[in-house]
């Protein structure tokens, strides 16, 4: 193949718009049979060729004019045959050629070829040059998303030889054919380095430029969909406001309710159409407008007016209570008579566990009304009786409007729980915005803040329940019928235990079905001696308790048919008794008096103990005592002072003795005047070393001058003293009439005395 010219003649490949560069390798596509023929030669040879570019590729046909003189000497490394006769040829680019002269040999080119060796001006600098290239060259490959192997990378930043790096970054770069020759014929590095540099500089301007043009119009095309977006959604609420609009417009005119009402609502409306659809204050308006149609203007369920049904359904849910089941058949036979009437406000007062809350609903189902219950327990914020005012996002109405949508009618039975527990601060009084709701003379025009128009709550009967009146502001009181629950009889726990909780409570755990009874004792023992309240809330938790003993070993012993539970097994399941079922004292002590008060739990027996010992007159009180009992123990002994000659001291017996009253269980607060009697007894038996006698208690309001006045829960007291053990009860002769709303059970076995003086007290209670 080699011509005998010369040892510097190679076969010549000319290629249109490639240039080749030293180090690199690439693929060609031979077209040219005749081409394609001596390549193949020269591979099968093993012999180099020469690569040069033409000068004008768009030129019919190549003269030697028309190719550059500088090229480079390329190694084959394969050849692929490809289906439609085309060679693909793999060269690899060794060294710069320049041709010095061309020629033709059979059908092939030649040239004589002589080596062009890199030179360096600058070490410093093309080495410097070299590591911004490196650098440059990285950026550029991201700006244009070259796929470079990373070890190609690597490779490139390990060379020393800055030729090479310049050789094989140039064969990346996206440049014209005329700029990449000049490239190769300029052998200096320096320079092509240096050239190569602003070549990538200028490609990573335009790729910016192009990156801020595309990020341009990017935006642009943003705002414009966003605009369009934004045109979209807001006909869409447009579209939306004005079918929802049209939709509450229908709801408003179907509604049965006033005509001011209606009027108010359509208003309303009207305001609704002509806000933006998206504004905060439309959000505002539409529900407000929900109120209006969720409301139950005039929509009223049916009284039933059968006496004798409603007796038997509240004679079914509670025992006793005679008081309050009388009351509501009064009413039901009124509304039989008249046809209507004003709803009732009533008040049960009572301690925890009487049923005051489950009465509300009894009284609910006999009257045949929907029944709603909320708790002013803690309630502190006149707002949540009357509504906020509509002056932001979150107002809403009170919680007599909210519970007249729950109810569903204007008449339903409204229970407002714990009237005694509600508190005053700067937010307001919620007691005085409840004047309004409970005056049945006003209440026909309730007004609502946050739905500012008048709402008949006439109908609705009202029932509130709390622990104490005296804690109810009196102007409430005034307006409210109130029904004292006493606290259950050991008689009527018994009845209540057997006929209403343990039955629920079987049904609650599942064990219809299973026969499971309690005897008598095993009732009498869980109330005597696991209980000690007013009511009944802890009697079901204990008969609760074991009942879930029970489930567990009927669970765990498949074969039990029947579970009988007796006064043995209720020790067995509850543990050791927490009371013992009778606390009088079998003794009489000096100085030691029984008392009697009355709790928020009902009453209680209240011991007061009095001892004397050497001291300058000082009278100590201890057992967390109130002012008012404080006061009561000073009456007490003043009295005994103005009578000293009378129980036998010397006028002056207070001068060197000091003497210490003392109400044990001192972590309990305790006040009130009924234990004015009881003090001052304890402070007579102290002195006079008279023992006081432990089968009595008493109670009453003690002046200067003797007299007994009378105090309040004398039933719940009587039951406590009764519950206690105690044989005679001292009540103030002004309580009789207390008497006969006692019931007999609680009476059976006490001598209850009537006394108007603190001489009588002694009489009867010291020996």
């Amino acid at each position: 193949m080699r011509a005998a010219v010369s040892e510097n003649v190679y076969p010549l490949l000319v290629l249109s718009d490639i240039v080749v560069f030293p180090h690199t390798i690439i693929p060609l596509l031979i077209e040219s049979e005749k081409t394609a023929v001596w390549v193949s030669a020269s591979f099968e040879a093993k012999e180099d060729i020469i690569v040069c570019c033409r000068k004008h590729p768009d030129a019919p046909v190549a003269s030697e004019q028309d190719i550059h003189r500088m090229g480079v000497r390329a190694h084959i490394l394969q050849l692929i045959q490809l289906p439609d006769g085309t060679l693909k040829v793999f060269i690899e680019g060794k060294s710069r050629q320049r041709i010095t002269r061309i020629f033709q040999h059979d059908d092939m080119l030649l040239a004589e070829v002589e080596p062009v060796a890199d030179v360096i001006l600058e070490e410093r600098k093309a080495e410097a040059l070299k590591r911004l290239l490196v650098e440059t060259f990285q950026e550029y490959c991201e700006s244009y998303n070259i796929d470079i192997h990373p070890d190609m990378i690597a490779k490139i930043r390990s060379q020393d030889d800055p030729g090479f790096v310049s050789d094989i970054i140039v064969s990346y770069m996206d440049l014209k054919t005329d700029i990449k020759q000049e490239i190769l014929e300029e052998n200096t590095i320096d320079l092509r380095l240096s050239r190569i540099y602003d070549h990538i500089q200028g490609e990573l301007d335009i790729a910016r430029i192009q990156t801020s043009l595309k990020e341009q119009v990017r935006q642009r095309n943003k705002a414009s969909r966003k605009n369009l977006q934004q045109e979209q959604t807001q006909k869409m609420a447009m579209d939306s406001m004005d079918d929802e609009v049209a939709y509450l417009e229908r709801q408003i005119r179907c509604k049965n309710m006033p005509q001011h009402a209606r009027d108010k609502a359509m208003g309303e409306i009207k305001r609704l159409r002509m806000m933006p659809p998206m504004s905060a204050e439309a959000t505002v308006i539409r529900n407000y407008v929900d109120w209006f149609i969720a409301l139950p203007w005039n929509e009223m369920s049916e009284d039933k007016t059968d006496i004798l049904m409603a007796e038997e359904i509240l004679n079914q849910d509670h025992f006793g209570l005679d008081k309050v089941k009388d009351r509501i058949l009064e009413y039901l036979a009124v509304q039989q008579l008249v046809g209507s009437m004003k709803g009732p406000i009533l008040c049960l007062v009572g301690p925890p566990g009487v049923g005051k809350t489950s009465l509300g609903k009894s009284i609910a189902r006999a009257t045949g009304r929907k029944f709603v219950r909320v708790s002013l327990g803690g309630v502190r914020d006149e707002a949540e009786i009357k509504g906020h005012r509509r002056t932001y996002i979150g107002a809403m109405p009170g919680k007599i409007v909210q519970g007249l949508r729950q109810a569903g009618t204007s008449n339903p039975v409204f229970l407002l729980d714990e009237v005694d527990k509600m508190s005053v601060d700067f937010r307001g009084d919620p007691s005085a915005a409840l004047l309004e709701v409970l005056d049945p003379e006003q209440n026909s025009a309730f007004c609502d803040h946050y739905m500012d128009i008048e709402y008949d709550v006439s109908k609705v009967m009202f029932i509130t329940t709390a622990n104490t009146s005296y804690s109810i502001p009196a102007p409430l009181m005034d307006r409210m019928e109130v029904i004292r629950i006493e606290g259950y009889t050991s008689h009527e726990k018994h009845q209540i235990a057997r006929d209403f909780l343990i039955p629920k409570q079987i049904r609650l755990h599942g064990l219809e079905g299973k026969k499971v009874t309690f005897t008598k004792k095993a009732i009498d023992a869980i109330i005597h001696e696991y209980t000690r309240e007013a009511g009944v809330r802890n009697l079901e938790k204990e008969i609760s308790s074991i009942l879930r003993k029970v489930v567990k070993e009927i669970v765990s012993q498949k074969n039990i048919k029947s579970t009988r539970i007796t006064q043995s097994r209720v020790y067995e399941y509850l543990g050791v008794p927490r009371y013992r079922r009778s606390n009088r004292r079998e003794s009489d002590y000096v100085g030691l008096v029984n008392g009697l008060a009355w709790t928020e739990v009902g009453g209680t027996l209240l011991t007061v103990e009095t001892t004397v010992m050497p001291g300058k007159g000082k009278l100590l009180l201890t057992g967390k005592l109130g002012e008012v009992m404080q006061e009561s123990a000073q009456a007490g002994m003043s009295y005994v002072r103005s009578r000293a000659k009378d129980f036998g001291l010397d006028a002056d017996f207070y001068d060197k003795i000091d003497i210490h009253v003392h109400v044990p269980e001192g972590a309990v607060p305790k006040d009130g005047p009924s234990a004015g009697i009881t003090m001052a007894a304890s402070i007579v038996s102290a002195l006079t070393k008279r023992s006081a006698r432990a089968r009595v208690a008493m109670t009453g309001e003690l002046t200067l001058g003797g007299r007994i006045l009378p105090v309040g829960g004398v039933k719940e007291k009587l039951l406590a003293a009764k519950e206690a053990g105690m044989k005679e009860v001292l009540i103030p002769l002004e309580n009789e009439k207390d008497l006969k709303d006692t019931p007999r059970e609680i009476l059976k076995g006490l001598e209850v005395h009537m006394v108007e003086h603190m001489d009588e007290i002694i009489a009867y209670a010291l020996n």
